[in-house]
């Protein structure tokens, strides 16, 4: 009657270990920008099979690439405050288990993909998962302040996985909600950066404030983001959305505009970190807006 109970707590704890590596926040959101570029591929109702076959895929491989990074980056995920509780540096679980955890679903979420959806989102998933798991994690994370601008590639592919899982092409349209999520990466990232400097350079990880310093850093977030102003706007000019999003993504611009330049020269204690939420919450609103945007047309 007493050993029941345990177990199940037991276990319950473990799913949720096993559930933390794939960093099931980050992969929601790749997820969200992944089936806006199924819905904005075709005007008609999306096929059901890779609508969900892809999402599942998709997410399973990414939920794969985030457990190898939490295996990779075990030694510096115990010096940073951020990291340590998480469950290898913590000793909660050991590296075997993430890499068979990480394997495993990663094998059936290509399987998914290749055999339910199509070979080429199969491969430029799994190139993904390369690319972020261990071009950056491994390599580029260690080597260069640019890690992040270099492999954001790697992070900004759902969209397009998205949209090959529904027509097995690329398309222009595709690369251009590529291009947004990368332009927006490096300063949704080195705001982060800011905010955890002393910990990365404790970790003797070159992020940019580490390397350049915090001044640059700042004046780099602000560059970047008016430029990603620009890059939002250009499915309006080459006719892909119209004027919900048009509206839309103005105001999100702004917003992230005017974060950035409140870091660059009216500084707060917590600045740095806002401007790192409201990214987040920037990429998520241009998203819905491509899909409120893409039906309201229809």
């Amino acid at each position: 009657m007493i050993q029941e109970p345990l177990n199940k707590a037991y276990w319950l704890k473990q799913a949720r270990l096993y559930y933390s590596l794939t960093k099931p926040k980050v992969v929601m959101l790749m997820l969200l920008t992944a089936l806006v570029g199924m819905c904005l591929s075709t005007e008609g109702k999306l096929p059901l099979q890779p609508l969900v076959l892809g999402l599942w895929g998709i997410g399973l491989m990414a939920g794969s690439a985030a457990a190898l990074n939490h295996l990779i980056d075990r030694r510096i995920d115990g010096l940073m405050m951020r990291t340590q509780h998480r469950p290898l540096p913590s000793g909660q679980m050991q590296s075997w288990k993430v890499l068979t955890f990480a394997s495993v679903i990663g094998v059936i979420g290509f399987l998914s993909l290749f055999f339910g959806v199509n070979g080429l989102t199969a491969w430029l998933t799994f190139a993904s998962l390369i690319g972020y798991a261990v071009i950056y994690t491994l390599y580029l994370k260690r080597a260069t302040p640019q890690n992040i601008v270099i492999a954001g590639i790697a992070g900004a592919m759902p969209p397009l996985l998205g949209w090959t899982a529904i027509t097995n092409e690329l398309h222009a349209h595709a690369w251009l909600l590529v291009m947004i999520i990368f332009i927006w990466t490096p300063p949704h990232f080195w705001a982060l950066a800011i905010h955890r400097k002393d910990e990365y350079a404790k970790a003797d990880i070159p992020m940019l404030p580490v390397t350049h310093g915090v001044e640059f850093t700042k004046t780099s977030v602000l560059l970047y983001t008016i430029l990603l102003g620009l890059i939002c706007f250009l499915p309006v000019l080459i006719g892909m959305s119209g004027t919900v999003y048009a509206v839309i993504s103005t105001l999100l611009s702004i917003g992230f505009i005017y974060k950035a330049c409140e870091l660059k020269y009216f500084p707060k204690l917590n600045s740095a970190m806002e401007t790192f939420k409201f990214s987040i919450y920037h990429l998520m609103g241009l998203f819905v807006a491509l899909l409120v945007d893409h039906y309201v047309l229809i």
